[in-house]
């Protein structure tokens, strides 16, 4: 389809212009993207049928817990983070062992930088369910951004264990570790590269923080195996987020920035990366606050 070849190709101008011209921010006005996902009907359709089951059927708490919880899914999936915690909330004082509901609690607190109240939430589902492997993911999440790299590390490395060919595990272990020890990161980052499948997308970005794939090869290829819009835009969300903690880890915030707000534009609300590129920017204008102080 044309508009993926042309969305490719300003980006690659796009890049280029950020990597030859010292200190300067990308034009975004010269970018194309994919389409931004929009609410499925079929999600607002579900909102609607669980409100109506909720105040209408007569169920038991248990049930209705589990009908809160469900809506707040869906309240995630389309960006009404506020209405999706009040839901959970809602479910966890009705059905207080509802562990799914604790790690949502906890990635919402982490988006909003009270990492002592997530790192909570994520304590409890893990103290219910030892081997529930997300909590791992979300507290070294929260660990990572809340200023403690090791603690994140530690989290990062039993989450990699449950799957040691996820790309994306490998990913977040490498940003912890690479706060602790750069050097020794990359290395661990390149040996635990070898058990990704070299057709799985997201080598590509293993490979791009490695050096061993050049900026330009990274983003001619970004459109390989592409569909559909729907695809298109799920992987341009997460190009977009690594690339900005690509440049963000060479020094160039203004571009990490541009990229991370790119991030945010595709709308794929349940992504981590879609998540964490708003704290990102969060973080980094506190940062200039601080210093401008």
């Amino acid at each position: 389809m044309k508009y993926k070849h042309l969305a490719v190709a300003l980006l690659f101008i796009f890049v280029q212009g950020c990597a030859n011209t010292s200190g300067s921010s990308a034009n975004l006005e010269n970018i194309v993207i994919a389409e931004p996902m929009t609410v499925n009907y079929k999600s607002e359709i579900a909102l609607a049928r669980l409100t109506e089951v909720i105040h209408r059927a007569e169920i038991s708490d248990v049930q209705k817990a589990q009908l809160y919880y469900d809506r707040g899914v869906i309240y995630d999936s389309v960006g009404l983070r506020s209405l999706a915690r009040l839901d959970f909330n809602r479910a966890l004082r009705l059905k207080p062992d509802l562990i799914e509901a604790y790690n949502f609690i906890g990635i919402h607190f982490t988006q909003l930088q009270e990492f002592n109240q997530a790192y909570e939430q994520f304590d409890s589902a893990i103290e219910l369910s030892p081997e529930h492997e997300y909590a791992f993911l979300n507290r070294g999440i929260a660990l990572y951004y809340g200023g403690r790299p090791q603690l994140a590390a530690d989290d990062f490395s039993t989450f990699l264990s449950k799957q040691e060919n996820d790309p994306y595990r490998l990913l977040w272990l490498y940003l912890a570790e690479k706060e602790v020890d750069g050097d020794s990161a990359k290395t661990n980052l390149k040996a635990r590269s070898l058990k990704v499948q070299s057709n799985v997308w997201a080598k590509q970005v293993i490979a791009l923080y490695l050096d061993e794939l050049s900026l330009d090869q990274f983003v001619t290829n970004l459109t390989q195996g592409i569909g559909s819009n729907k695809d298109l835009t799920d992987r341009l969300c997460e190009a977009y987020f690594y690339l900005g903690k690509f440049y963000q880890a060479n020094g160039d915030n203004r571009v990490a920035a541009n990229y991370f707000k790119l991030a945010l534009s595709t709308n794929v609300y349940e992504f981590v990366e879609h998540r964490y590129a708003k704290l990102e920017l969060d973080l980094m204008r506190d940062s200039l606050s601080t210093n401008a102080r």
